[in-house]
């Protein structure tokens, strides 16, 4: 196959909808070879800011002269961005080989492995083939069961846990904590974000953890916004508890060169990009948008799925918008730009596209795109010229 036969392949997979567990993806590993035992690892999980401290970690250890891998998810733009040896995407060529061989290994498996588990096992591979010395691997969701916990890392880390997949992780807060602390091993050293009271009781139950309870403070960082402040913090005590050697004062100079798309990123355009798709990340945008611009309203695009908590999401996003342009997003679980309207105060606009919502607020010196990373990915694409549309496995 050639690669966009194999990724057409990848996402046919899509139909066998997601299936947590971890036997599929420890057959499939074991079919080749046990790939993830080549390299060492750290694990991150948690509900937001799990991407700002993979890159975060990843940049730390890459700059103390070790070979990186970097697995996260979904991507923005292109498939290759999810896995990275040493920064460096993985190539479409090793995408065609790598799913060729997977596709043929497990033709007549039933069940058939999930687009995730597939992915997992690609990247996996792909580590151990360009000798990865540390992979920081971010989960796709959850943690107990998710298709990444096959890991024995040399630390386990927790961000923020909030409100999350509750058809799959569960119908309280308590119950959606217990799944992501499952990454959590005895004799694993763990590190963990300020969690909210329920959050923090069920993660002290399963062993002892560091807390990070802290900003890392006079320090230039390469994401904007406060809570990258915590983030960094966080990524540091993760890269002391690894028992990586590294140089903290050097360390703090990599902050500055740590660069991840969709997170508070502002375009040439006047365009600014959030992936806030849920309350938690929607009031750490309002933070850095009230840092950056003090009380500036800003006129706002915004698409979101509509299993999110929509609603709690725009409430706290309205403290800061003008004027809301809702669109669809790039995904059959997109909610109705329509329904979106029944829930702001402020003068609504209804578009049929991004491209359209782009083009009627284009005479604006300054423009928030927020909601979905299918949004923001959506508006990199058009941004860049890419052509690749962004796909989700969650």
């Amino acid at each position: 196959m050639n690669t966009a036969q194999a990724l057409e392949w990848l996402y046919a997979t899509q139909q066998f909808g997601l299936k947590l567990g971890l036997e599929p993806i420890r057959r499939l590993l074991t079919e080749l070879g046990n790939p993830q035992e080549a390299f060492r690892s750290i694990h991150v999980a948690g509900t937001n800011g799990k991407g700002s401290v993979c890159a975060m970690l990843e940049q730390l250890i890459r700059d103390q002269g070790i070979r990186t891998g970097l697995f996260t998810s979904p991507h923005l733009i292109r498939f290759n961005e999810r896995m990275q040896v040493s920064g460096l995407p993985i190539s479409d060529t090793e995408i065609a080989d790598g799913l060729t061989r997977l596709r043929a290994l497990v033709a007549d498996w039933k069940p058939h492995p999930t687009f995730f588990e597939i992915s997992t096992a690609l990247a996996f591979e792909f580590f151990a083939r360009h000798g990865v010395e540390v992979a920081v691997v971010e989960t796709g969701m959850g943690g107990r069961l998710d298709s990444t916990n096959v890991l024995r890392p040399m630390v386990s880390v927790l961000t923020p846990i909030a409100w999350d997949h509750q058809e799959w992780l569960g119908d309280t807060l308590a119950k959606i904590a217990s799944e992501k602390a499952g990454i959590l091993k005895p004799g694993v050293p763990a590190v963990s974000a300020l969690q909210e009271p329920e959050v923090r009781q069920v993660l002290e139950s399963t062993g002892p953890i560091e807390w990070v309870d802290a900003p890392l403070t006079d320090v230039e960082i390469g994401i904007p916004g406060p809570h990258q402040t915590w983030n960094a913090a966080l990524a540091f005590a993760a890269l002391a508890a690894s028992g990586l050697p590294w140089d903290p004062m050097s360390a703090r100079e990599s902050l500055a060169r740590v660069n991840w798309p969709g997170r508070f990123q502002q375009l040439s355009d006047g365009s600014v990009l959030d992936g806030a798709h849920n309350p938690h990340a929607a009031r750490a945008l309002v933070a850095a948008w009230r840092e950056r611009f003090g009380n500036e309203r800003v006129v706002t695009i915004f698409g979101m799925a509509q299993d999110k908590a929509i609603r709690e999401t725009l409430e706290i996003l309205e403290t800061i918008v003008s004027e809301f342009h809702f669109v669809p997003v790039r995904s059959a679980r997109s909610a109705d730009p329509k329904a979106l309207s029944a829930w702001v105060k402020r003068p609504v606009t209804l578009h049929a596209s991004l491209t359209e919502a782009l083009r009627a607020t284009s005479s604006n010196d300054r423009r928030l795109v927020t909601g979905s990373l299918f949004l923001i990915g959506e508006m990199l694409a058009l941004h860049q010229s890419a052509t690749q549309p962004p796909v989700s496995d969650q």
